[in-house]
């Protein structure tokens, strides 16, 4: 009975392993943070032109998708990636995790991700506000930040953990590397006392705690992208925004998205039509009211939407190789400033 039951067994397993590896020879494998969303028939159309299925595997946000690449790496989860950004780029090529070359591109010279990964997308962490609890408090919009840190504004900032948040995260770098190391710490210091907010992400500052959404805070670190998503997503038909974007010098981070090979993962020859059908022009135009970011490709038709979501004219981006030096050490110093 028992080597009969071993027989079952052994003759399963074989069955399994079979068809495991029949169903991977025809599926690609695409790992991509939990904001990624574009049309259900854009992604068939590729798998019909391609004879391949999408195994689409949403790995949390973009810090956590890379951790989880580079706790695979022995054996790759994935064969391409999406999402891994200009803040984390150094990270998953000190880890290795990424094929170090990709064909490369010429219409985006300052998107600043290096060889191992083609520019998709990008957008601007900035400040929103609410503007019904402007007008309601009679006060006049901050200037700088430094005028944040007045007590006539205090209570008035909810921000994304940078421990814990991308979007969080970029608004720290952003601050660092306008004011330099120690004047930004000096201004998180005054911004806890002046009743800075601190919540784990952006849906929770955003849809909790921003006064937009009967929260309390006028103000929220968000997207240069939100206020136009304010009215795609509006109810009711209107022509202005509720919120709009409140860009201060130090307050806006560039994010450049990228896509690239896993290194050690399969399905090469597809996984490079994937990264060339993420810059294509179909995805270039959907991406802007999916996954609310603009497009990479500088000749795409811009959403009629996306009037609401102008783009800030000075920026920060530090380059890779800062934040990958420094960027957790300016994490753990932020915590030890604003939580402790």
């Amino acid at each position: 009975m028992n080597r009969r039951l071993f027989t079952l067994a052994a003759a399963a397993l074989a069955a399994l392993s079979w068809s495991t590896e029949v169903l991977a020879a025809d599926e690609l494998r695409v790992m991509v943070h939990s904001s990624f969303s574009l049309p259900q028939p854009l992604l068939a159309q590729f798998e019909k032109q391609n004879g391949i299925r999408l195994a689409i595997i949403k790995g949390g946000d973009a810090g956590e998708m890379l951790n989880k690449l580079i706790l695979t790496q022995a054996q790759p989860i994935a064969d391409v990636v999406f999402g891994i950004d200009n803040t984390l780029v150094g990270k998953a090529l000190a880890a290795g995790v990424l094929e170090p070359m990709l064909p490369q591109t010429q219409d985006a010279p300052d998107a600043n991700l290096g060889a191992a990964l083609a520019a998709v997308d990008y957008g601007f962490v900035t400040l929103n506000y609410d503007k019904a609890a402007v007008a309601k408090s009679g006060m006049d919009l901050p200037k700088t930040l430094q005028d944040l840190t007045l007590p006539a504004y205090k209570n008035w900032l909810v921000t994304p953990n940078p421990a814990t948040s991308s979007t969080g995260y970029s608004f720290m770098l952003a601050t660092i590397s306008a004011m330099g190391e120690e004047p930004a710490f000096a201004w998180w210091a005054k911004m806890r006392g002046n009743g800075l907010k601190v919540v784990k992400g952006w849906s929770e500052a955003y849809y909790t705690d921003f006064a937009r959404n009967k929260g309390a805070y006028p103000l929220v670190v968000s997207y240069a992208t939100s206020p136009a998503a304010e009215v795609f997503y509006s109810k009711e038909k209107t022509h202005e925004s509720p919120t709009a974007s409140l860009n201060l010098k130090g307050g806006v981070f560039r994010q450049v998205e990228g896509v690239g090979l896993v290194k050690g993962g399969g399905q090469r020859a597809t996984a490079l039509k994937f990264v060339d059908f993420m810059r294509s022009t179909p995805v270039q135009e959907a991406l802007q009211t999916a996954m609310w970011m603009y497009p990479m490709r500088a000749k795409t038709t811009r959403a009629e939407v996306m009037r609401y979501a102008a783009e800030p004219t000075e920026f920060e981006a530090p380059t890779a190789q800062v934040v990958a030096g420094k960027g957790a050490q300016w994490v753990a110093r932020w915590t030890k400033v604003v939580l402790k």
